[in-house]
């Protein structure tokens, strides 16, 4: 059994390793681990390390030294900065244990033998703390729910003084795995930062009033300490852990679950694994750089304790990295110079990934992946680069996941150091003792290390007030002379650090320069202080900008033009816009035009007719497409400017046509009743008579929203018209049912004799009240395919009185009592009938559980299903019930629905995980899995989450369909503090079939459906 020391309340001296501990204070941290497994030990994980030829992986700290790393950063003299983390609990374990304390401690190495010499606690009064960067005279943690800074400024890892708070406002509470996180400075200056999912934030400088923070749920932002203003950088992702900036200064963030690889470009919206983003009228959002992902999607995924599939093994190891570093070190191999290194959890590795340029910005390919590692308690947390070339590596050394609900082994932790060849490390950094020419030399170090150390020193000094005037004009010789363009780039960044020496006209002059990335960095640095509602351009620089929209071409600079599109006052972004919108060069990225999108989609509502003239224009698909969407949803205020998106659509070509068309309709999906915009009925039949079947279908829609044109009547003919195909009679029939005309109820009853339609005549008849409507679709079960039955159920669970007649159909015999979900059980509890409730439990069974109840399952279950119950279950009979079950909210082995969480890679092979979270679900729910119920005007019920929202409409996402609502049938909505995924999914199980599902779920391998059984559709 190892020795638990970590954190012990002594004094300790091992090796000759200098250690400091504040013994009366700091409090013991224990180990909650269930695992009686043992972690191989530092040495034999080196030792057995799977390494490419000429590298070797060598032990530079180990417990303990070192416990629970989290972060890691290097200061100028190269010495060593961890974050130990001991407050993270573990979501079963209450999250964070605030009894407990966190610490930063400083390992340096004296003698170059790759192993650390020197140990120092530098702070241990932290809580929650998350990561660490050193710099300008102190050290800066996220230390939640603040970012502080403590001084050190004569380096004596002592602190002068009690920590700063920098920011505040971070959410602490509902965030969850997924806190704020990873401190890394940017190469020009700022201070960059990391937010999950889970949780919504309003940051800023303590004391800033509301309207002066940045809200973000999850994305990107940024620190400036010179200017002391934080702004977000971008939206989206997942639960991020992992930031770098590449040789000319782009940033790339790495994520896990729907994809891992993201280029952060100001005002980006990217997409998200689930909720909806800040901004309502974003629409379509960008997806990450790699061509790949790290899974064999219809495999398994990593399974931490059994092992990974061939297939997944072979694509990068699973889905979860943490941990991102782009190789610049100049001492490994090129094959690996600007390579992006991630750690890769489930895989044990590194993944390596290349990237190249596409459109106005990256891909990113997969490389081969190096560092296998054979502990199966390794959980790589972060890299970083050595001054001498090499790469740090963080251990966390524990079982589980994020989640951690087998508890948290806070005994252990390792830094391992991956190092080539063999020549010695070099000198020890002594940057701030440094003079000017040795910064000037470090600038240009082949090596990046030194490159940006040597920035952060002249960063340092220019706050303190030293006297750089010398530097600052040999910077500006350089940013405009030096022969080699990194070279240039890189003066051009310590300019901005410091602070000083660039003034526009310098910035204007960079705006010529023969490198697209000198350029774009020349946009980016003119519009850096530039807000919108704040500071803007002078008009030499806006001219400036707008001129090189249309005539600079450069991926790069376009980029960025389209960057600051989203910065600029509305005048200043229309004109940039319309330059960028004039060429087509970029047409096939659709991220540029999205780009460009976000900056406009705030100013349409002011000025409609512009935005109608450069949809006519545009030659770029995803802008027209998303400017036709947004007038359409304004056609009541300004119906001109609709009308002109439409005539545009007649004159254009077919391309322009379909994207016009489809995105107006799609700005007014939902809408129940409009006003048409003039002229409306000459338009539909011109559109009718030039477009395609798909235009013509789109604007039989409109028809109907309008009431005007042909389509009523077409629609009504393809709907009840039996020879016409299956899918255009249903798109038809949820046409015909949306127009609600006053014979719709009986029409559609009328179809449920027709084996192709039934599902989309039961889902029209959701919208009508009829008293008929339960006993005429009942009465023809005999006919009804599996999925036939489902959306009966669906309809008959939206209205009490359809409600009755389902327990009904239950109690005669109809309708088997497991066709009634969890899902469906808790809407009609919902509707607060007591009869009705009292019928469905003693139908069906209890609805909700009290938290002893769930508890006491909780504990029944573990001691019913032991390794030999589970072994002898029936895994294919397990994963039909899931897909009868689960796979309308969730995704396994690539199929499902993506409404909850994928739960391909979790933590699947912890009976405690998957316990916790099917018997209990509520027990940590984020913000975009919270259920909302609606009660709508025409008298239904419906249950689900908001996925998107507009000023008319909200779209929600149920356990079994996507809807858009129009806000004016919303009688009440009402948040739940509960999770989409009700209690109670287990109650309706028989014994046997809570143990096939569990077994089900915890496979590392797909099994063969049930005979007969049809996989479930994915998204």
């Amino acid at each position: 059994m190892r020795e638990r020391v970590c954190g012990a309340v002594v004094a300790l001296v091992v090796s000759g390793v200098m250690v400091s501990l504040l013994a009366d204070e700091f409090p013991y941290p224990p180990d909650t681990e269930r695992s009686t497994a043992e972690p191989l030990s530092a040495e034999e994980t080196a030792a057995t390390a799977k390494l490419p030829p000429g590298f070797r992986l060598e032990v530079f700290a180990a417990e303990p030294e070192v416990c629970n790393p989290i972060a890691m950063a290097t200061d100028g003299r190269g010495r060593l900065w961890v974050a130990e983390n001991f407050t993270w609990a573990g979501n079963g374990l209450g999250v964070w244990d605030d009894t407990l304390r966190d610490r930063l401690v400083v390992l340096a190495d004296t003698d170059g033998d790759g192993r650390h010499d020197e140990r120092t606690v530098f702070w241990d009064q932290g809580t929650r703390l998350t990561s660490v960067a050193i710099g300008l005279g102190g050290v800066w943690v996220i230390d939640l729910p603040q970012v502080l800074f403590i001084p050190d400024a004569n380096d004596d890892l002592v602190p002068d003084g009690p920590p700063v708070v920098v920011l505040d406002g971070f959410d602490q509470e509902s965030v969850g795995h997924t806190p704020a996180n990873g401190l890394t400075w940017g190469p020009d200056g700022w201070l960059w930062g990391r937010h999950g999912i889970q949780g919504t934030s309003r940051i800023g400088p303590p004391g800033s009033a509301d309207s002066q923070r940045v809200q973000i749920n999850t994305g990107i932002w940024r620190y400036h300490p010179g200017r002391r203003v934080v702004e977000k950088v971008i939206d989206g992702m997942t639960n991020s852990w992992g930031t770098d900036f590449d040789s000319h200064g782009e940033t790339f963030v790495i994520n896990t679950v729907i994809g891992h690889l993201w280029h952060a470009v100001y005002g980006s919206h990217v997409e998200r694994m689930y909720g909806t983003d800040l901004e309502p009228h974003v629409y379509d959002l960008i997806p990450q750089v790699a061509d790949h992902v790290h899974w064999q999607t219809g495999e398994a995924w990593s399974d931490v304790r059994d092992g990974i599939s061939d297939g997944t093994s072979a694509a990068g190891g699973g889905h979860a990295h943490i941990g991102l570093m782009i190789y610049q070190g100049a001492r490994w191999p090129e094959a690996y110079q600007g390579g992006v290194l991630a750690l890769n959890l489930h895989g044990r590795r590194i993944n390596h990934d290349r990237l190249a340029a596409k459109g106005v910005g990256y891909t990113a390919s997969h490389g081969d992946d190096l560092c296998f590692l054979a502990d199966t308690f390794f959980r790589g947390m972060d890299l970083v680069a050595a001054p001498d070339g090499n790469v740090f590596i963080a251990d966390w050394s524990d079982t589980g996941e994020c989640h951690d609900h087998d508890g948290v082994l806070r005994s252990t932790g390792r830094i391992y150091k991956l190092m080539y060849g063999d020549e010695p490390q070099g000198d020890t950094p002594q940057l701030a003792a440094d003079n000017s020419a040795a910064l000037r030399q470090h600038l240009f170090a082949a090596n990046q290390w030194w490159s940006r150390a040597a920035v952060r020193e002249w960063q340092a000094r220019s706050m303190r007030g030293g006297d750089l005037g010398s530097d600052v004009a040999w910077l500006r010789q350089q940013a405009a002379e030096a022969a080699d363009p990194l070279h240039r780039l890189r003066a051009v960044w310590a300019l901005a650090a410091i602070g000083d020496g660039l003034d526009p006209p310098f910035l204007l002059e960079r705006l010529a320069d023969s490198d697209p990335f000198v350029r774009a960095w020349g946009v980016r640095l003119l519009v850096d202080e530039v807000r919108r509602g704040g500071p803007q351009p002078t008009a030499e620089v806006e001219a400036a900008l707008v001129a090189m929209a249309a005539d600079d071409l450069a991926p790069p600079v376009q980029l960025h033009l389209a960057s600051a599109v989203t910065r600029l006052e509305a005048d200043a972004a229309w004109r940039l816009a319309e330059g960028l919108a004039s060429s087509d060069a970029f047409a096939a990225d659709d991220r540029f035009g999205q780009l460009v999108w976000y900056g406009l989609a705030p100013l349409v509502g002011s000025d409609p007719d512009r935005a109608s003239r450069l949809a006519a224009s545009a030659q770029l698909p995803s802008l027209r497409r998303s400017l036709a969407r947004r007038l359409a949803g304004l056609v009541e205020e300004h119906p001109g400017a609709a009308a002109a998106v439409l005539m545009a659509a007649v004159d254009a070509d077919a391309a322009a046509r379909h994207e016009l068309i489809h995105g107006f309709a799609d700005g007014l999906r939902g809408w129940r009743k409009a006003t048409p915009p003039p002229g409306y009925a000459s338009l539909s039949r011109e559109l009718a008579a030039a477009g395609d079947e798909a235009v013509r279908s789109r604007v039989r829609e409109l028809d109907i929203l309008f009431g005007e044109g042909l389509g009523i009547e077409e629609v009504r003919r393809i709907a009840t018209d039996g020879s016409a195909p299956a899918e255009a009679r249903c798109e038809a029939i949820a046409a015909f049912a949306a127009s609600m005309p006053g014979d719709g109820a009986a029409v559609l009853q009328g179809m449920l004799s027709d084996r192709s339609v039934i599902a989309a005549a039961l889902r029209g008849l959701a919208r009508y009240d009829d008293p008929a409507t339960p006993e005429a679709a009942v009465s023809r079960l005999g006919v009804f395919a599996p999925a036939d039955r489902r959306a009966l159920v669906d309809l008959l669970a939206t209205r009490p009185a359809y409600a009755a007649a389902l327990l009904d159909a239950v109690a005669a015999g109809r309708i088997a009592r497991d066709e009634i979900s969890a899902f469906h059980a808790r809407q009609i509890a919902g509707f607060g009938d007591p009869p009705l409730t009292d019928r469905l439990v003693s139908l069906w069974g209890a609805v909700r559980q009290s938290d002893a109840d769930r508890r006491e399952m909780i504990d029944r279950l573990r001691e019913q299903l032991t390794a030999e119950t589970l072994a002898a279950a029936d895994r294919s009979h397990g994963r039909g019930l899931f897909a009868r079950d689960c796979a309308s909210c969730h995704v396994l082995y690539g199929e499902g629905r993506s409404l909850g969480p994928d739960l391909t890679g979790s933590n699947r092979g912890n009976l405690d995980y998957l316990l916790e979270n099917v018997v209990d679900p509520s027990a940590s729910v984020g913000e975009g899995f919270r259920a909302v119920t609606f009660l709508l005007t025409d008298g239904r019920s419906l249950t689900g989450v908001i996925s998107g929202s507009d000023e008319r409409t909200l779209t929600i996402r149920t356990a079994t369909d996507t809807l858009v609502l129009d806000r004016r049938e919303i009688d009440e909505q009402t948040v739940q503090q509960t999770s989409l995924m009700p209690d109670g999914m287990l109650a309706s199980y028989a014994e046997a079939d809570v143990r096939d599902l569990i077994a089900y779920l915890m496979s590392s391998e797909q099994v063969p459906l049930p005979a007969g059984r049809t996989a479930a559709a994915s998204e």
